[in-house]
């Protein structure tokens, strides 16, 4: 017997568990306001070392290495998400214990009018394909994240505010520290490749 379907009914939709689904994320996710912390999942707070609820109403300064790094990210991060209402890079983070990490960061500005407003970021931990392995200064680190974007010494400058030339002094310390004879190989060895 064929059973006829009444196409004007339909089931309701299961509802769906936002906050169970953010929450169970297998990434770290947050929603802040103006650089602060809101709220965060368990999976943002174990990649930081901190207890769940501990980032809550925290500045996102705590997750960076220095005070400085945090004020410079900020300041690129505006013209970014002013042209594309989105925002994504990779950059070395610090956990609770003082270790430095590589981190993918991507974030969305809940209004395109504020980048730096309500919004919702996500971090992934990249450091087992891209371990810190060598002791870097605040602008080397900033320098080789930029680096591992594909950005020319002469982008670099013009986004970080220097000159070309601090730039490339900056990139022969990293190649000095990386053991490195071309850029391309300096670029390899910050992205862990073997």
């Amino acid at each position: 017997m064929n059973r006829v379907v009444d196409p004007d009914h339909t089931s309701p939709p299961a509802a769906i568990d936002y906050e169970m689904i953010f929450q169970h994320a297998p990434v770290g996710m947050c929603v802040s306001t103006d650089r602060v912390i809101q709220s965060c999942n368990g999976a943002l707070a174990e990649m930081f070392g901190y207890a769940k609820g501990r980032l809550q109403g925290q500045s996102f300064s705590v997750l960076y290495p220095t005070m400085d790094e945090f004020l410079r990210t900020g300041d690129r991060i505006v013209p970014i998400m002013n042209a594309k209402g989105r925002y994504s890079d990779e950059r070395i983070m610090r956990r609770a214990n003082g270790e430095l990490f590589w981190c993918h960061v991507t974030g969305r500005a809940l209004d395109p009018a504020q980048p730096l407003g309500a919004g919702v970021w996500t971090f992934e931990d990249v450091s087992e394909k891209r371990p810190v392995s060598a002791e870097l200064t605040p602008r080397e680190r900033e320098i080789a994240a930029l680096l591992v974007e594909g950005k020319t010494s002469k982008i670099i400058a013009r986004e970080t505010g220097l000159s070309p030339r601090t730039v490339e002094m900056h990139r022969a310390s990293l190649m000095r520290k990386f053991s490195a004879s071309t850029s391309s190989e300096l670029v390899h060895k910050l992205v862990g490749a073997r």
